[in-house]
């Protein structure tokens, strides 16, 4: 059996672009572990399960037709960076609670 070794890294997680199904449904159970947790509020959580929802939904129809497509990238590139921004707070906000 071989051996294991440790990796240093910079401690910090690396985020998946918003680019399947499975990413998307990662970044909906991670905002619902925020809002359980008082990370972030009851309306952000909320917001983040209705545009990855309707994500979710886009990518039905694009499989579907691929005229789709624009729209769902699109709607990607909003909540990633609805995300990228609820991280963001979401790390301020543990350093002014210290």
């Amino acid at each position: 059996m071989g051996k294991l070794r440790v990796i240093n890294g910079l401690g910090q997680k690396q985020q998946e672009p918003l680019a399947s199904r499975d990413a998307v449904a990662r970044c909906l159970m991670e905002a619902g572990a925020d809002m359980l947790l008082h990370r972030i509020s009851t309306d952000r959580a909320e917001e983040i399960e209705r545009r990855g929802n309707d994500i979710l939904d886009l990518f039905d129809r694009v499989d579907q037709n691929a005229l789709f497509l624009p729209v769902l990238q699109r709607h990607l590139d909003d909540l990633e960076q609805l995300m990228r921004d609820t991280r963001q707070n979401r790390v301020r906000r543990a350093r002014v609670s210290r």
